[in-house]
Protein backbone atom coordinates (compact mmCIF):
# COMPACT_ATOMS: atom_id res chain seq x y z
CA UNK A 1 0.00 0.00 0.00
CA UNK A 2 1.09 3.55 -0.77
CA UNK A 3 -0.31 6.47 1.25
CA UNK A 4 -0.60 9.65 -0.84
CA UNK A 5 -1.68 10.30 -4.45
CA UNK A 6 0.07 13.57 -5.26
CA UNK A 7 3.35 12.92 -7.11
CA UNK A 8 5.59 10.53 -5.13
CA UNK A 9 2.79 8.00 -4.59
CA UNK A 10 1.62 7.58 -8.22
CA UNK A 11 5.27 7.67 -9.42
CA UNK A 12 6.10 4.82 -7.04
CA UNK A 13 2.95 2.96 -8.15
CA UNK A 14 4.18 3.21 -11.75
CA UNK A 15 7.49 1.54 -10.97
CA UNK A 16 6.13 -1.02 -8.51
CA UNK A 17 3.60 -2.15 -11.10
CA UNK A 18 6.34 -2.44 -13.73
CA UNK A 19 8.36 -4.58 -11.28
CA UNK A 20 5.41 -6.95 -10.93
CA UNK A 21 3.77 -5.77 -7.71
CA UNK A 22 0.08 -5.28 -6.99
CA UNK A 23 -0.37 -1.73 -5.70
CA UNK A 24 -3.06 0.08 -3.70
CA UNK A 25 -2.83 3.88 -3.29
CA UNK A 26 -4.93 5.51 -0.56
CA UNK A 27 -5.52 9.28 -0.61
CA UNK A 28 -7.18 11.39 2.09
CA UNK A 29 -8.57 13.92 -0.40
CA UNK A 30 -11.78 12.97 -2.24
CA UNK A 31 -10.13 13.52 -5.62
CA UNK A 32 -6.91 14.72 -7.21
CA UNK A 33 -6.06 18.23 -6.07
CA UNK A 34 -5.65 20.80 -8.90
CA UNK A 35 -3.23 23.71 -9.15
CA UNK A 36 -0.42 24.24 -6.70
CA UNK A 37 3.02 25.60 -7.31
CA UNK A 38 4.95 24.94 -10.50
CA UNK A 39 7.36 22.05 -10.04
CA UNK A 40 10.44 21.19 -12.04
CA UNK A 41 12.14 18.16 -13.57
CA UNK A 42 15.85 18.84 -13.89
CA UNK A 43 18.87 16.69 -14.65
CA UNK A 44 18.51 13.12 -13.44
CA UNK A 45 14.80 13.62 -12.67
CA UNK A 46 14.22 14.44 -16.34
CA UNK A 47 15.84 11.10 -17.20
CA UNK A 48 13.45 9.31 -14.84
CA UNK A 49 10.50 10.90 -16.66
CA UNK A 50 11.96 9.61 -19.94
CA UNK A 51 12.38 6.09 -18.54
CA UNK A 52 8.77 6.17 -17.37
CA UNK A 53 7.73 6.75 -20.98
CA UNK A 54 5.98 9.96 -19.93
CA UNK A 55 8.22 12.59 -21.49
CA UNK A 56 5.68 13.48 -24.18
CA UNK A 57 2.74 13.60 -21.74
CA UNK A 58 4.63 15.72 -19.21
CA UNK A 59 5.85 18.16 -21.85
CA UNK A 60 2.32 18.47 -23.22
CA UNK A 61 1.08 19.48 -19.75
CA UNK A 62 3.90 21.86 -18.82
CA UNK A 63 3.42 25.59 -18.35
CA UNK A 64 5.68 26.38 -21.33
CA UNK A 65 7.26 29.26 -19.44
CA UNK A 66 9.71 31.12 -21.68
CA UNK A 67 11.59 32.78 -18.84
CA UNK A 68 11.36 35.07 -15.84
CA UNK A 69 11.64 38.78 -15.16
CA UNK A 70 12.67 40.16 -11.77
CA UNK A 71 11.06 43.60 -11.51
CA UNK A 72 10.98 46.57 -9.17
CA UNK A 73 7.87 48.13 -7.62
CA UNK A 74 7.22 50.07 -10.83
CA UNK A 75 7.44 46.95 -12.99
CA UNK A 76 10.82 47.83 -14.46
CA UNK A 77 12.86 44.73 -15.34
CA UNK A 78 15.96 44.26 -13.19
CA UNK A 79 17.03 40.75 -14.27
CA UNK A 80 16.06 38.32 -17.01
CA UNK A 81 16.29 34.52 -16.97
CA UNK A 82 15.44 32.27 -19.92
CA UNK A 83 14.18 28.69 -19.92
CA UNK A 84 17.10 27.53 -22.06
CA UNK A 85 19.73 28.92 -19.67
CA UNK A 86 22.13 26.27 -18.33
CA UNK A 87 20.82 23.62 -20.70
CA UNK A 88 17.29 23.90 -19.37
CA UNK A 89 18.34 23.39 -15.74
CA UNK A 90 18.55 27.04 -14.70
CA UNK A 91 16.30 29.41 -12.74
CA UNK A 92 13.43 28.43 -15.07
CA UNK A 93 13.60 24.72 -15.90
CA UNK A 94 12.94 23.33 -19.36
CA UNK A 95 10.17 21.22 -17.80
CA UNK A 96 7.99 23.28 -15.46
CA UNK A 97 4.55 21.93 -14.69
CA UNK A 98 1.90 22.67 -12.07
CA UNK A 99 1.92 20.13 -9.26
CA UNK A 100 -1.71 19.26 -9.94
CA UNK A 101 -1.08 18.73 -13.65
CA UNK A 102 1.86 16.39 -13.03
CA UNK A 103 -0.23 14.49 -10.48
CA UNK A 104 -2.94 14.06 -13.12
CA UNK A 105 -0.43 12.75 -15.71
CA UNK A 106 0.89 10.19 -13.23
CA UNK A 107 -2.61 9.14 -12.17
CA UNK A 108 -3.81 8.70 -15.76
CA UNK A 109 -0.71 6.60 -16.46
CA UNK A 110 -1.37 4.24 -13.54
CA UNK A 111 -5.08 4.13 -12.67
CA UNK A 112 -5.92 1.20 -14.97
CA UNK A 113 -3.43 -1.11 -13.24
CA UNK A 114 -3.40 0.33 -9.72
CA UNK A 115 -6.16 0.40 -7.09
CA UNK A 116 -6.83 3.99 -5.98
CA UNK A 117 -8.87 4.65 -2.83
CA UNK A 118 -9.84 8.33 -2.50
CA UNK A 119 -11.44 9.98 0.52
CA UNK A 120 -9.84 7.61 3.01
CA UNK A 121 -6.66 7.28 5.05
CA UNK A 122 -4.69 4.88 7.23
CA UNK A 123 -6.11 5.10 10.77
CA UNK A 124 -4.28 2.18 12.38
CA UNK A 125 -1.25 0.14 11.43
CA UNK A 126 0.52 -2.86 12.89
CA UNK A 127 3.28 -4.99 11.43
CA UNK A 128 5.00 -8.31 11.98
CA UNK A 129 7.78 -10.18 10.22
CA UNK A 130 5.53 -11.15 7.30
CA UNK A 131 3.35 -8.14 6.59
CA UNK A 132 1.49 -5.02 7.66
CA UNK A 133 -2.09 -4.90 8.92
CA UNK A 134 -3.87 -1.66 7.98
CA UNK A 135 -7.16 -0.27 9.20
CA UNK A 136 -8.58 2.54 7.09
CA UNK A 137 -10.61 5.37 8.60
CA UNK A 138 -13.58 4.16 6.54
CA UNK A 139 -13.46 0.83 8.36
CA UNK A 140 -11.78 -1.38 5.75
CA UNK A 141 -9.16 -3.80 7.14
CA UNK A 142 -6.39 -4.94 4.81
CA UNK A 143 -3.02 -6.70 4.95
CA UNK A 144 -0.06 -5.75 2.76
CA UNK A 145 3.52 -6.90 2.29
CA UNK A 146 4.80 -3.31 2.48
CA UNK A 147 3.40 0.14 3.30
CA UNK A 148 5.02 3.29 1.91
CA UNK A 149 4.21 6.78 3.17
CA UNK A 150 4.24 9.30 0.33
CA UNK A 151 1.84 11.68 2.08
CA UNK A 152 3.91 14.83 2.13
CA UNK A 153 5.48 17.24 4.60
CA UNK A 154 2.68 16.69 7.14
CA UNK A 155 2.78 12.89 6.77
CA UNK A 156 0.34 11.13 9.09
CA UNK A 157 2.04 7.81 8.43
CA UNK A 158 5.41 9.22 9.48
CA UNK A 159 3.93 10.43 12.77
CA UNK A 160 2.21 7.09 13.32
CA UNK A 161 5.33 4.97 12.80
CA UNK A 162 8.37 7.17 13.40
CA UNK A 163 7.25 9.79 15.92
CA UNK A 164 5.84 13.33 16.16
CA UNK A 165 6.52 15.82 13.39
CA UNK A 166 8.55 18.07 15.72
CA UNK A 167 11.34 15.49 15.64
CA UNK A 168 11.80 15.73 11.89
CA UNK A 169 10.40 18.99 10.46
CA UNK A 170 12.85 21.93 10.27
CA UNK A 171 11.16 25.29 9.64
CA UNK A 172 13.25 27.60 7.41
CA UNK A 173 11.62 30.83 8.58
CA UNK A 174 9.39 31.53 5.59
CA UNK A 175 5.86 30.94 4.31
CA UNK A 176 4.73 30.58 0.70
CA UNK A 177 1.26 30.79 -0.88
CA UNK A 178 -0.05 29.91 -4.34
CA UNK A 179 -3.43 30.32 -6.04
CA UNK A 180 -4.84 30.96 -9.51
CA UNK A 181 -6.23 34.35 -10.54
CA UNK A 182 -7.73 35.77 -13.75
CA UNK A 183 -4.99 36.80 -16.15
CA UNK A 184 -5.86 40.48 -16.19
CA UNK A 185 -2.17 41.33 -16.11
CA UNK A 186 -1.24 40.57 -19.74
CA UNK A 187 0.95 37.64 -18.74
CA UNK A 188 2.31 35.82 -21.81
CA UNK A 189 4.72 32.90 -21.17
CA UNK A 190 6.91 34.98 -18.84
CA UNK A 191 6.99 34.69 -15.05
CA UNK A 192 7.20 38.04 -13.24
CA UNK A 193 8.60 38.29 -9.72
CA UNK A 194 8.80 41.27 -7.37
CA UNK A 195 10.97 41.13 -4.26
CA UNK A 196 10.81 43.77 -1.53
CA UNK A 197 14.41 44.03 -0.34
CA UNK A 198 13.62 45.74 2.95
CA UNK A 199 11.27 43.04 4.27
CA UNK A 200 12.12 39.86 2.35
CA UNK A 201 8.55 39.67 1.04
CA UNK A 202 7.82 38.78 -2.57
CA UNK A 203 4.89 38.56 -4.97
CA UNK A 204 4.82 36.96 -8.38
CA UNK A 205 2.73 35.81 -11.31
CA UNK A 206 3.39 32.67 -13.31
CA UNK A 207 1.85 31.74 -16.69
CA UNK A 208 -0.09 28.49 -16.89
CA UNK A 209 -1.53 26.53 -19.81
CA UNK A 210 -4.91 28.26 -19.47
CA UNK A 211 -3.89 31.67 -20.78
CA UNK A 212 -7.01 33.26 -19.25
CA UNK A 213 -5.61 32.60 -15.77
CA UNK A 214 -2.27 32.92 -13.98
CA UNK A 215 -0.70 31.45 -10.86
CA UNK A 216 -0.17 33.98 -8.04
CA UNK A 217 2.78 33.46 -5.71
CA UNK A 218 3.58 35.10 -2.37
CA UNK A 219 6.43 34.59 0.04
CA UNK A 220 7.23 36.20 3.39
CA UNK A 221 9.41 35.71 6.45
CA UNK A 222 7.64 34.10 9.37
CA UNK A 223 8.62 32.47 12.65
CA UNK A 224 5.18 30.86 12.87
CA UNK A 225 6.22 27.27 12.29
CA UNK A 226 2.82 25.99 13.44
CA UNK A 227 -0.24 26.66 11.29
CA UNK A 228 -3.30 24.54 10.68
CA UNK A 229 -2.74 23.59 7.05
CA UNK A 230 -6.41 22.58 6.70
CA UNK A 231 -7.85 25.89 8.01
CA UNK A 232 -7.97 27.81 4.73
CA UNK A 233 -9.78 30.93 6.09
CA UNK A 234 -7.10 31.33 8.78
CA UNK A 235 -4.39 30.93 6.16
CA UNK A 236 -5.93 33.63 3.99
CA UNK A 237 -6.10 36.00 6.97
CA UNK A 238 -2.44 35.32 7.65
CA UNK A 239 -1.50 36.05 4.04
CA UNK A 240 -3.42 39.34 4.06
CA UNK A 241 -1.80 40.40 7.33
CA UNK A 242 1.70 39.54 6.21
CA UNK A 243 1.42 41.21 2.79
CA UNK A 244 -0.25 44.44 3.92
CA UNK A 245 1.43 47.38 2.17
CA UNK A 246 3.34 45.21 -0.30
CA UNK A 247 3.87 47.10 -3.54
CA UNK A 248 3.87 46.32 -7.25
CA UNK A 249 0.71 44.41 -8.34
CA UNK A 250 0.23 42.75 -4.95
CA UNK A 251 -3.05 44.53 -4.03
CA UNK A 252 -4.65 43.59 -7.36
CA UNK A 253 -3.53 39.97 -6.98
CA UNK A 254 -4.81 39.80 -3.39
CA UNK A 255 -8.18 41.13 -4.51
CA UNK A 256 -8.86 37.67 -6.01
CA UNK A 257 -8.00 35.77 -2.84
CA UNK A 258 -11.59 34.92 -1.90
CA UNK A 259 -12.57 33.82 -5.41
CA UNK A 260 -9.79 31.31 -6.13
CA UNK A 261 -10.63 27.59 -6.26
CA UNK A 262 -7.18 26.27 -5.34
CA UNK A 263 -5.56 28.29 -2.52
CA UNK A 264 -2.50 26.75 -0.88
CA UNK A 265 -0.28 28.13 1.90
CA UNK A 266 2.31 26.36 4.01
CA UNK A 267 5.56 26.84 5.83
CA UNK A 268 8.86 26.46 3.99
CA UNK A 269 10.37 23.51 5.77
CA UNK A 270 12.55 20.44 5.43
CA UNK A 271 12.24 16.91 6.78
CA UNK A 272 15.46 15.49 8.21
CA UNK A 273 15.48 11.87 9.37
CA UNK A 274 18.18 9.38 10.36
CA UNK A 275 16.40 6.62 8.45
CA UNK A 276 13.42 6.34 6.13
CA UNK A 277 12.17 2.88 7.04
CA UNK A 278 11.04 0.84 10.02
CA UNK A 279 10.47 -2.85 9.38
CA UNK A 280 8.06 -3.15 6.47
CA UNK A 281 7.08 0.54 6.47
CA UNK A 282 9.05 3.08 4.43
CA UNK A 283 8.84 6.75 3.47
CA UNK A 284 9.26 8.53 0.14
CA UNK A 285 9.26 12.10 -1.14
CA UNK A 286 8.46 15.00 1.17
CA UNK A 287 7.35 12.61 3.91
CA UNK A 288 10.93 11.32 4.13
CA UNK A 289 13.20 14.09 2.86
CA UNK A 290 11.34 17.29 1.99
CA UNK A 291 13.93 19.76 0.71
CA UNK A 292 11.49 22.74 0.67
CA UNK A 293 10.24 24.69 -2.39
CA UNK A 294 13.36 26.86 -2.12
CA UNK A 295 15.50 23.94 -3.30
CA UNK A 296 13.56 23.67 -6.56
CA UNK A 297 14.00 19.92 -6.23
CA UNK A 298 11.12 18.43 -4.25
CA UNK A 299 9.47 16.88 -7.30
CA UNK A 300 12.77 15.66 -8.68
CA UNK A 301 13.57 13.94 -5.40
CA UNK A 302 10.15 12.28 -5.40
CA UNK A 303 10.54 10.98 -8.97
CA UNK A 304 14.10 9.76 -8.48
CA UNK A 305 13.28 8.26 -5.09
CA UNK A 306 10.32 6.35 -6.53
CA UNK A 307 12.51 4.87 -9.27
CA UNK A 308 15.19 3.80 -6.80
CA UNK A 309 12.83 2.50 -4.12
CA UNK A 310 10.88 0.25 -6.47
CA UNK A 311 14.06 -0.87 -8.22
CA UNK A 312 15.94 -1.75 -5.05
CA UNK A 313 12.99 -3.55 -3.46
CA UNK A 314 12.55 -5.69 -6.58
CA UNK A 315 16.31 -6.29 -6.88
CA UNK A 316 16.32 -7.50 -3.25
CA UNK A 317 13.56 -10.00 -4.00
CA UNK A 318 11.12 -7.82 -2.02
CA UNK A 319 13.20 -8.26 1.13
CA UNK A 320 12.16 -5.10 2.99
CA UNK A 321 15.31 -4.68 5.07
CA UNK A 322 17.70 -5.12 2.13
CA UNK A 323 15.61 -3.10 -0.31
CA UNK A 324 15.06 -0.15 2.01
CA UNK A 325 18.75 -0.08 2.99
CA UNK A 326 19.95 -0.07 -0.63
CA UNK A 327 17.44 2.66 -1.57
CA UNK A 328 18.60 4.87 1.27
CA UNK A 329 22.29 4.30 0.54
CA UNK A 330 21.86 5.43 -3.07
CA UNK A 331 19.45 8.26 -2.34
CA UNK A 332 20.78 9.99 0.76
CA UNK A 333 23.76 11.91 -0.76
CA UNK A 334 21.47 13.26 -3.48
CA UNK A 335 18.93 14.34 -0.86
CA UNK A 336 21.56 16.02 1.29
CA UNK A 337 22.89 18.09 -1.64
CA UNK A 338 19.38 19.32 -2.47
CA UNK A 339 18.54 20.09 1.14
CA UNK A 340 21.69 22.16 1.41
CA UNK A 341 20.56 24.14 -1.65
CA UNK A 342 17.24 24.80 0.11
CA UNK A 343 18.94 26.02 3.28
CA UNK A 344 21.31 28.29 1.37
CA UNK A 345 18.44 29.79 -0.63
CA UNK A 346 16.47 30.46 2.57
CA UNK A 347 19.52 32.14 4.05
CA UNK A 348 19.99 34.31 0.97
CA UNK A 349 16.40 35.60 1.26
CA UNK A 350 16.56 36.40 4.98
CA UNK A 351 17.09 40.16 5.12
CA UNK A 352 17.78 39.96 8.87
CA UNK A 353 21.01 38.02 8.28
CA UNK A 354 24.35 39.59 7.48
CA UNK A 355 25.79 36.34 6.06
CA UNK A 356 23.37 35.93 3.14
CA UNK A 357 25.03 34.60 -0.01
CA UNK A 358 25.00 36.57 -3.24
CA UNK A 359 24.55 34.74 -6.57
CA UNK A 360 28.28 34.87 -7.26
CA UNK A 361 29.03 33.01 -4.01
CA UNK A 362 26.99 29.88 -4.69
CA UNK A 363 28.94 26.61 -4.85
CA UNK A 364 28.54 25.47 -8.47
CA UNK A 365 29.77 21.98 -7.62
CA UNK A 366 27.01 21.66 -5.03
CA UNK A 367 24.43 22.82 -7.60
CA UNK A 368 25.66 20.24 -10.11
CA UNK A 369 25.49 17.46 -7.49
CA UNK A 370 21.96 18.53 -6.62
CA UNK A 371 20.88 18.29 -10.27
CA UNK A 372 22.96 15.48 -11.73
CA UNK A 373 24.76 13.92 -8.79
CA UNK A 374 23.20 10.47 -8.88
CA UNK A 375 23.74 7.61 -11.32
CA UNK A 376 20.52 5.78 -12.08
CA UNK A 377 20.92 1.98 -12.07
CA UNK A 378 19.52 0.22 -15.11
CA UNK A 379 17.28 -2.21 -13.24
CA UNK A 380 16.40 -5.38 -15.12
Amino acid sequence: MVAGASIAGPALAHWLRRRGADVTVVERAPELRPGGQAVDARGVAREVVRRMGLDEAVRAARTDTAGAYIVDADGQVLETFRADDDGGDGFIAEIEILRGDLSRVLYEDTHDGVEYVFGDRIAELGQDADGVDVVLAGGDRRRFDLVIGADGLHSSLRAMVFGPRERFVRHLGRMMAFYTVPNEFGLDRWLIDYQEAETGRSAGLRPIQDATRAMAMFSFLSDASEIDYRDVPAQKRLLRDQTAGLGWLAPRILAHLDDTPDFYLDQVAQVVMDRWSSGRVGLLGDAAFCSSPLSGAGTGLALVGAYLLAGELAAAGWDAEKGFAAYEQRMRPFVEANQEIGRLHARSLDVSRSDALGPEEWDMDLIDRAINGLELPDYA
